[in-house]
């Protein structure tokens, strides 16, 4: 008799050790399926599932087994953590081949097997259950380091012996469809990896250094929830004119900041605010990171000669209302988002400055004419992207001497501000999940004409300034003021004067 309803919820920990040889199921069914044997006796067996709904799975089941069936309720970071510490270690006996004479068969064959297999599948697990953008894999002449970046910033997570990268390496490119064997030249390459229900599709960037190769898996689950612009923690001014801002036929909006900072998320919450019934909106992206429904979404491809460029000459045949093009790298590119502006398109993109007025002299440096700029941006947002600190383990002290004269001179005059500390919750670091401090402008005609006249950037930065423009450094100081984030955190994004 199976249990259907009211299905109990436990922990893994409870059941340890977990049966294990033919009383378990493989690791391959425990990873597809998200269900594990947690406790086999001779008249009932305890099944720990994930998917207490799935009526497929419970017919598969019943099927397996020849006794009474009772079922837990899993949480699924708790099975993905329990797998990846059962599949964490790789010892030396995993080579057991003679790596002299053809090296390609033998690595090709140690790539292969399962304990390789199991390691790069649970550091991917691993990486995932920490919510981790980024794995770094890194040979050095004594170690090997497995990094995470979380949260933007990188921690190491485990380190291997030296040995043992060369069977992780060639796993890596065996699954990307890359060329074991090369190790002189750069290569890239996308996985895709299904874990139960969800498919991690995987970035991987491959670098030959002095002592081995630098691996970077850049993590992109198709499942990533968009934020709403409500949601990315923009002050209410700045979000009512960007949500009037998207509603114009034509024009240029621009979003800049470092690679990292959170500009494709913005673009992309941009797009969401947008009547996708009636306008035809058309993406060019490397990569396509947020699945849209309603939008025509364009991935380039150089190895076929679908860039940027050549794309955004061809999607105007298309007769898009907008258009997005993930980041504009060149003068080609951005002269085509600049005419296409004129001609009646509404074109959002990303560009690489410092701020947001950086984006007039960078447009002119690729050879866009400032009276063509001026007659075609409608805004620039420049952003960055800081740890939260964790509300549940922050610690309120006494603004210092020298802290008071920075909020003082930027007109605030806060008495406290609170610090990072630790807890299970943020996992020990004082800090969990991030959200953006931006600067913007919008056009009016004082600035039109400023950027026609060709003027420079403090002289635009003065007048926006005096028409009390919000700039990153005081938005960044208002979140501190919240609670929001701290001022170590602003200080590893922003010189601070």
């Amino acid at each position: 008799m199976e249990m259907r309803q009211g299905v109990l919820p436990v922990s893994i920990s409870d059941f340890i050790p977990l049966p294990a040889g033919e009383n378990q199921y493989t690791s391959e069914f425990i990873e597809s399926h998200m269900a594990i044997v947690l406790k086999d006796t001779e008249k009932y067996v305890t099944v720990g599932i994930c998917k207490t709904d799935s009526s497929e799975l419970r017919d598969i089941l019943s099927h397996f087994h020849d006794k009474r069936i009772e079922y837990r309720k899993l949480d699924h970071d708790d099975l993905s953590e329990y797998l990846g510490k059962l599949h964490s270690r790789l010892s030396e006996d995993t080579f057991t081949g003679n790596l002299i004479g053809n090296r390609k068969l033998v690595l090709d064959r140690i790539a292969n097997d399962a304990p390789v297999i199991n390691f790069v599948n649970s550091m991917i697990i691993e990486a995932m259950r920490k919510r981790a953008s980024d794995i770094h894999i890194e040979a050095f002449t004594d170690t090997v380091n497995i990094r995470f970046r979380i949260d933007g910033t990188l921690a190491i997570h485990n380190t291997i012996d030296p040995s043992l990268f060369p069977a992780i390496s060639s796993r890596f490119k065996i699954m990307a469809n890359l060329n074991t064997m090369e190790q002189r030249r750069p290569q890239d390459g996308r996985i895709s990896v299904h874990l139960g229900d969800d498919t991690q599709d995987i970035r991987i960037s491959i670098i030959p250094t002095a002592r081995g190769e630098s691996l970077v898996l850049r993590l992109l689950n198709r499942k990533s929830t968009l934020p709403f612009l409500v949601s990315l923690g923009l002050q209410n001014k700045t979000l009512r004119e960007l949500q009037s801002i998207v509603k114009a036929s034509s024009g240029l909006i621009l979003v800049t900041g470092p690679t990292g900072s959170g500009k494709t998320t913005t673009l992309n919450s941009l797009l969401r605010e947008m009547d996708q019934n009636h306008k035809k909106i058309i993406t060019v992206e490397d990569p396509v990171e947020y699945s849209l429904e309603g939008i025509n979404q364009i991935q380039t491809h150089e190895a076929v000669g679908l860039t940027f460029n050549s794309v955004l000459k061809r999607i105007l045949r298309q007769d898009p209302d907008v258009i997005m093009i993930g980041e504009i790298r060149d003068s080609e590119t951005a002269n085509l988002a600049v005419r296409a502006a004129l001609t009646g398109h509404l074109v959002l993109s990303t560009l690489h400055t410092n701020d947001a007025v950086s984006v007039i002299d960078r447009l002119t440096n690729m050879g866009v004419q400032p009276f063509m700029t001026a007659a075609v941006l409608k805004t620039a947002m420049a952003q960055r992207l800081v740890r939260k600190v964790c509300t549940s383990c922050r610690k309120k002290r006494a603004v210092t001497p020298a802290e008071k004269k920075l909020f003082n001179k930027a007109g605030k005059n806060p008495d406290f501000i609170y610090d990072a500390s630790g807890c299970s919750r943020c996992g020990g670091t004082g800090y969990r999940g991030r959200i953006l401090i931006h600067e913007y402008f919008f056009m009016d005609e004082v600035i039109e004409q400023l950027i026609a006249d060709g003027k420079r950037h403090h002289e635009i930065h003065t007048y926006l300034q005096e028409r009390g423009t919000l700039f990153l450094l005081d938005d960044g100081l208002d979140k501190v003021i919240a609670g929001i984030t701290t001022l170590s955190e602003i200080e590893t994004v922003l010189v601070i004067p």
